[in-house]
């Protein structure tokens, strides 16, 4: 086995900026592991500011690109943990939740964080079938 670190462009330099020792998304053994991937926009690196459905939707549409660089899809994520601030935003989420993953959607965990070092409310991150 073989691990594979995946190029996620933006999101990489957004990372390394802020000096967390992680990658992105890594792929091995026929998996792909994306770290929780907060709502900062994949092809600026920026924070992307808004109410929980727009922050959420930025956080699918991380860890949907982060698949995609990896050679997966959202079709193939086994199990996905959102990391929330509030979990007064759990209706809300699944809103936007639901419309990435319609149909078998995979195992999931939501968890309740108390804050990160930057200012968003959302965290997300999915392992898949590579």
């Amino acid at each position: 086995m073989t691990k594979e670190i995946v190029d996620c462009g933006k999101l990489d330099e957004a990372i390394a900026a802020k000096k967390i020792p992680l990658s992105c998304a890594t792929k091995g053994n026929g998996l792909v592991f994306v770290s929780g991937l907060p709502p900062v926009d994949f092809k600026t690196g920026v924070v992307v500011r808004g109410d929980i459905l727009v922050q959420t939707r930025q956080s699918l549409e991380n860890v949907k690109y982060a698949l995609e660089q990896a050679g997966s899809s959202m079709d193939k994520v086994l199990k996905a943990t959102v990391f929330i601030a509030n979990s007064a935003y759990f209706n809300d989420v699944n809103k936007i939740y639901a419309e990435y993953f319609p149909h078998n959607p995979p195992a999931r965990t939501f968890v309740t964080v108390g804050s990160w070092p930057w200012e968003f409310d959302i965290e997300i991150e999915a392992i898949a079938l590579a």
